[in-house]
């Protein structure tokens, strides 16, 4: 797997790489709804949103961005939570992300889409994420 690093994102209107969605990981159907209620609220429930089940734990982001919105829905899944984003502006992400801080919701990771990333199975790419997340905090620390 080639690490590609961080790179910092500005709050301008340009679209980042991939198809425009999310790819929702680690939420049970309980909260599925929650999720979706919180993207109206940010000005963001037009995004096609997929679900990933563990079941699709194998599957590429590619191949995941292909399904149709909202697959998954209504299936529980055990995955690391995580939202992988795709085709978003920048600005949209940071409303995202910080919208997302302010809700309370359970911690997640995040991720854009790459080109290296969309040829990685979901499971390795949330191993990655994990990885650099406890990374991360150890320099914090």
């Amino acid at each position: 797997m080639q690490k590609n690093g961080f790179q910092k994102v500005s709050q301008t209107d340009r679209r980042m790489y991939g198809p425009r969605k999310l790819l929702v990981c680690g939420y049970p159907q309980s909260e599925q709804l929650s999720f979706l209620e919180f993207l109206d609220g940010c000005g963001l429930g037009e995004l096609p949103v997929v679900f990933v089940p563990e079941t699709d734990a194998q599957s590429t982001l590619k191949t995941l961005l292909a399904q149709p919105d909202r697959s998954g829905r209504e299936r529980d899944s055990s995955l690391r939570r995580a939202v992988i984003m795709s085709g978003l502006t920048e600005r949209e992400l940071h409303a995202l992300i910080g919208g997302y801080r302010q809700t309370g919701f359970t911690a997640q990771l995040w991720a854009t889409l790459t080109p290296t990333s969309e040829a990685w199975t979901i499971q390795s790419l949330l191993e990655e994420l994990d990885a650099e997340r406890l990374a991360f905090q150890r320099r914090q620390s």
